[in-house]
């Protein structure tokens, strides 16, 4: 090969050089096409409305007459027999029995410290440190109003306070407070007398210690029939005609079920009858679950009647009739797509065992970049918004994947 071949065919090799590398900074600087990486996503739709509470409810009565001392508490659980008030001439006999049960918690509260166990492993500096928390434990209380509350740490702090006095050598005289405190309840309950009458469940429930008017208005067999309109009648007050009625002690809830009515906005949460739904109410700290037993249009598509049945009666559910509740869709995770970027694209069925059937589907899916070229990828969606979708994460091949590249301008819809 003389020279001139040989200079000819290096000049060749350099300028195929030169046109591959203008191809690929032409595109590595002229890219067309602008992407946005699909990320992780997940969405917690909420429904707000005003929900009236519905439960099987019995009004409990007696004669009238007498002090009513209750025996149990708003939301307690009854058996059959189980003593609810006990109703004495006058209020003595109630007062009487308010203050034996303080100085026998006093009492209790004094022989936990005399116990050689509570002292004998208590240290000066922990028990003031206890001290304190209780302290504004309760100050914080009464900020919120919270007295019951306020009477337990009352009566923990009490014993705090004795433990550090003992074991520090400052009290010397709980041993003679103990023998006070015996005597005086022994002689207070010589006082006592037995009530004149004893108000009993007749079956298995949950009580309430008072009536609002709604008990035979809002029940379980007529709940399906409250219109928009009643249900906007309804007030946590309760009707005034009940409240005070002399002869009402308070009422028993059938069983552990209780439902949720009220209209909301149904077109983002797409609930269906059957579906489970967690709630959240003003008046209780945790979600609650519930199933939905009915849907009903109520004459807009965004007013949709809802009943929603719960097993979780607490007493501060209890406590109202009526109250704000949010309804939360499951939580939805998936891949995040832009709307800008979907497009359509018409693909070969194929058949259970992967065979193409000669026919094909216009798909919804979007382009992603891989290396230079774009590539169609299918949506499995599983929520969408007015800006985006999610797709399933693990949708397989031939789907949007995490972390792909998607094409959101600079590609048509058949791909070019």
């Amino acid at each position: 090969m003389n020279e001139i071949t040989t200079r000819i065919l290096d000049y060749l090799v350099l300028l195929f050089a030169v046109v591959l590398a203008s191809s690929i900074l032409y595109h590595l600087f002229n890219q067309d096409y602008k992407t946005e990486t699909a990320i992780y996503a997940e969405v917690s739709d909420v429904s707000s409305f005003q929900g009236v509470y519905v439960r099987s409810e019995t009004a409990e009565s007696y004669s009238g007459a007498g002090a009513v001392r209750y025996c149990v508490s708003d939301g307690a659980k009854l058996g059959v027999g189980s003593v609810i008030a006990e109703i004495y001439p006058s209020e003595e006999q109630i007062d009487l029995r308010r203050n034996i049960a303080e100085k026998k918690d006093e009492l209790s509260m004094l022989l936990k410290v005399e116990n050689p166990g509570t002292s004998d492993y208590a240290q000066p500096a922990n028990l003031s440190t206890l001290i304190e928390e209780q302290y504004k434990t309760m100050l914080r209380l009464r900020e919120m109003g919270d007295y019951p509350s306020m009477v337990e740490h009352k009566q923990e702090m009490t014993v705090l306070m004795s433990t550090y006095d003992k074991i520090t050598g400052q009290s010397d005289q709980l041993s003679e407070r103990i023998t006070e405190l015996r005597d005086q309840i022994a002689m207070l309950e010589l006082r006592l007398t037995a009530p004149e009458e004893k108000i009993t469940a007749d079956k298995s429930a949950y009580f309430v210690s008072y009536v609002d008017g709604y008990e035979d208005k809002l029940t379980p067999k007529n709940m399906a029939q409250l219109t928009q309109e009643k249900l906007a009648e309804i007030t946590d007050g309760g009707s005034t005609d009940a409240r005070h009625d002399p002869h009402i002690i308070g009422k028993l809830i059938d069983g552990y079920e209780w439902y949720i009515v009220g209209v909301f906005d149904n077109t983002k949460l797409r609930l269906s009858e059957g579906d489970g739904a967690t709630v959240r109410l003003e008046s209780v700290s945790g979600d609650l679950r519930t199933e939905v037993v009915s849907l009903i249009s109520a004459g807009d598509i965004t007013k949709t009647q809802v009943i929603l049945r719960c097993e979780t009666l607490t007493y501060d559910v209890v406590q109202h009739r009526t109250e704000r509740v949010e309804i939360i869709r499951e939580t939805v995770e998936g891949v995040k797509v832009p709307r800008t970027a979907i497009r359509f694209k018409k693909l070969a069925v194929t058949d259970a065992d992967g065979k193409e059937t000669g026919e094909t589907e216009n798909c919804m899916g979007v382009y992603v970049l891989v290396g230079e070229n774009a590539e169609f990828r299918r949506l499995d969606i599983v929520y969408e918004d007015e800006e985006y979708y999610l797709s399933s994460l693990n949708a397989g091949s031939g789907y949007v994947a995490l972390y792909d590249d998607i094409i959101v301008n600079g590609v048509m819809s058949d791909g070019d």
